[in-house]
């Protein structure tokens, strides 16, 4: 475990949580240098998270015998119940008052769609959304992982290969054509690409440990994303967003141990699903009450973070490990019968 990619799991999150925030509390018209850097940029958090996805499953696979079928059911385990409990409770919310929140609309078919990781137009008409918005992110990971998960048919060593030249495919071919939906034809997908190419600089022994060259490594990345917008994402975030994670791996030395770190990385998947609620919650209050939005802010924070503490260690770890454990019972092989000592 690379305690370095724990700690930049947690920021990745934190700065799309105080995105979304500037999203649902200020529509992006926020003022002020640090409210325009992450209303315009926080949504970079998502391109981390892909890079360091597709290094995290290729370290974490590379030399195991593991059959497809395997690596994709605990893939599910992994990231389904989490995903499928709070798209319900957004669902819940969306009943009860989605009538006081803007461009938030109920409809059971975009539900079930959402449940299964298909990408439809949200019913709010602003782009193909699940109900739990976040959730387009993890459309794009299910969809790496099923494709990762064939590329065990074939020798390891080919991985890559396979992997990109799958979704060149999905993404330059069948999204253009409309075989399968245009949600697909987006750059963004190939950031899963970077992370394994970053995977295999590690194994080489290519990324080496340090201080002063990763720092400004890590500052050149921070110019490039304060300069760049996402109209091309790959380029302008996607290889910035790379840099960033290799200049963090060069810096595990100075993570390593670091539990604090370690537990706010394995919170990072819960607060990434959790906070929207939250912030919708905070803005229903904000607007009935009339409080500021920043002390709404102030107390959504640890909110989250509590909450996000508790997911992960009842819903994300718990809920996994008795599913894995009911799941190797079942799959158990059968005793077999005892030979009867009767004599005939």
């Amino acid at each position: 475990m690379l305690y370095s990619l724990q700690a930049l799991r947690a920021f990745a999150a934190w700065v799309v949580v105080c995105h979304h925030f500037m999203q649902i509390f200020f529509d992006f018209h926020a003022t002020g240098p640090i409210g325009r850097l992450l209303a315009d940029r926080g949504a970079v958090g998502v391109d981390i998270f892909f890079v360091i996805s597709g290094l995290v499953i290729y370290l974490s696979t590379r030399d195991k015998d593991i059959a497809p079928r395997e690596f994709l059911l605990n893939r599910v385990l992994r990231i389904v119940p989490a995903y499928w409990f709070y798209t319900l409770l957004m669902a819940l919310m969306l009943l009860c008052v989605s009538r006081w929140m803007p461009h938030q609309v109920f409809d059971w078919q975009h539900l079930l769609l959402s449940l299964l990781f298909i990408p439809s137009e949200n019913p709010g008409g602003y782009g193909l959304y699940p109900t739990l918005n976040v959730g387009w992110t993890l459309n794009f990971e299910m969809f790496f992982y099923l494709l990762f998960g064939l590329a065990f048919l074939v020798r390891q060593r080919h991985h890559l290969i396979l992997v990109t030249a799958a979704l060149l495919l999905v993404s330059e071919v069948l999204g253009r054509l409309g075989v399968l939906s245009r949600f697909y034809n987006n750059d963004i997908i190939y950031e899963f690409v970077l992370g394994i190419g970053l995977g295999v600089l590690y194994r080489r022994g290519l990324i080496r440990e340090g201080l002063w060259l990763p720092l400004a490594v890590l500052a050149a990345a921070g110019c490039a994303l304060y300069l760049l917008d996402a109209s091309e994402r790959l380029l302008h975030w996607g290889l910035p967003s790379a840099l960033v994670v290799m200049a963090f791996v060069s810096l595990e030395p100075y993570f390593r141990g670091n539990r604090v770190l370690k537990t706010l990385g394995d919170c990072s998947y819960s607060v990434y699903l959790i906070h929207v609620l939250v912030l919708w919650a905070g803005w229903f209050a904000s607007q009935r009450l009339q409080l500021n939005p920043y002390l709404v802010f102030a107390v959504c924070v640890p909110a989250i973070g509590l909450l996000s503490w508790f997911s992960y260690q009842w819903l994300e770890c718990g809920l996994y490990r008795r599913l894995k454990a009911r799941l190797a019972v079942g799959n158990a092989p059968q005793p077999a019968p005892a030979l009867s000592r009767v004599k005939y």
